[in-house]
């Protein structure tokens, strides 16, 4: 996959990228990060990518000549499969499913808005979507720009050691992790659960769906609205008093949203 970043700070990206699953991706070729200087396209002596809001008003907007020209140059008509992806507050919040969604690009352009944002007319005819990684507020889009391109590159086929990492991850499949352990046994005067020492995988996997749910139940009981179990997963959550505690946190999640539709 390629990913293309226009940004007037190239700088920021030297060290991130050059560090742990990202580098490694980029050295056995499953991702390329082009990192571009929108300044180069600015048309003025000075390379100034912004300038004062008609009407009035606080801070500086980012020109649309310099981002028009800088993503002209770089996907000039090359028939690859391209998404333009804005990062703003004003976007959709990025989630695992926007990820996974992302992940079937051939090729992804962040443009790390700055200031007090981009001109509406570049958004307009060139943006595919806008993405907020949260409700706050940022200097600039390459911090979102970042955990975009982490969250993608991860899902992409071959990139993680583990095949099954990505789609047991938090959020791929509906409910947060359950805890993780490792050596020593005895840490500090807590053991580990004994469950996970019996060498019973049945048992084991039992027991961390439902460390799964109950985690999920008690710090982020929303995402269980869009939660599917199977049916086997249904019975051990009937046998162990949690599926009615279920069912009523989704139907009430359900009314409200009737109720503010």
């Amino acid at each position: 996959m390629q990913f293309d970043i226009l940004t007037i700070f190239p700088e920021f990206f030297v060290s991130p990228l050059q560090e742990g699953i990202i580098r490694r991706a980029q050295n056995e070729e499953q991702i390329r990060i082009g990192i571009h200087n929108i300044r180069d396209y600015a048309l003025d002596r000075h390379h100034m990518t912004d300038d004062r809001p008609f009407g009035g008003g606080e801070g500086m907007v980012m020109k649309p000549e310099p981002l028009a020209d800088n993503l002209k140059a770089i996907c000039a008509d090359d028939g690859v499969d391209t998404r333009v992806i804005m990062l703003s507050p004003k976007g959709a919040q990025f989630n695992q499913e926007a990820a996974q969604r992302l992940s079937k690009y051939t090729r992804l352009v962040f443009v790390c808005g700055r200031y007090e944002g981009v001109d509406e007319r570049f958004r307009e005819k060139y943006v595919d979507e806008e993405l907020s990684i949260g409700d706050y507020v940022l200097t600039g889009g390459e911090l979102a720009a970042l955990v975009v391109l982490d969250a993608v590159t991860r899902l992409l086929p071959g990139v993680l050691g583990c095949g099954d990492s990505a789609t047991k991850d938090s959020f791929s499949c509906g409910l947060l992790k359950h805890a993780q352990y490792t050596r020593p046994r005895i840490f500090e005067g807590i053991a580990v659960p004994e469950i996970l020492l019996s060498g019973d995988h049945a048992a084991i996997a039992r027991y961390r769906f439902l460390e799964s749910v109950k985690l999920t139940l008690e710090r982020r009981p929303e995402l269980l609205k869009a939660t599917r179990f199977s049916k086997a997963e249904q019975k051990i959550l009937q046998q162990e008093g949690l599926l009615t505690r279920i069912e009523s946190i989704v139907n009430e999640y359900r009314t409200e949203s009737q109720v503010t539709g």
